[in-house]
């Protein structure tokens, strides 16, 4: 996989996003996620801001390693990435606001669309569902 974990500064990054309403979110989103996960966030690639890490492993036994949950300020939405997908979490979405989703992200024009205490929910849920399957 191309997109690692580096020591890049997130704060330099999230400095870099022009859109004022996008950079604020984005802060308010890594406040969000650090609160919740207990991580520091760090930088994934060169644009993916995200929180813990798990081990995964392809059926050939070749292993990796990625976020347990981080977000992208994407020119488009905010890019959450909810790793386990959305399935198990059918009640939580039904009252998260204005979103579209994809395999494992969740999308957002701004945070003022969804409400962030159900925001809050699905991001420790998911993390905890990636700590117990993952280990």
């Amino acid at each position: 996989m191309k997109t690692k974990k580096n020591e890049a500064s997130v704060e330099d990054f999230l400095n870099t996003v022009e859109n004022e309403k996008k950079r604020s979110d984005s802060f308010t989103i890594m406040d969000l996620m650090q609160e919740v996960t207990g991580e520091v966030p760090t930088m994934w690639g060169d644009s993916i801001v995200g929180f813990g890490n798990y081990t995964y492993k392809y059926s050939t036994g070749r292993t990796g390693e990625w976020m347990l949950t981080g977000f992208s300020p994407r020119k488009q939405n905010l890019t959450l990435y909810i790793m386990p997908g959305f399935e198990q979490y059918d009640d939580l979405l039904s009252r998260l606001g204005k979103y579209t989703t994809g395999k494992s992200c969740l999308y957002i024009k701004k945070l003022e669309d969804v409400d962030q205490d159900v925001l809050r929910e699905l991001v420790r849920l998911s993390v905890e569902y990636m700590k117990e399957t993952s280990e």
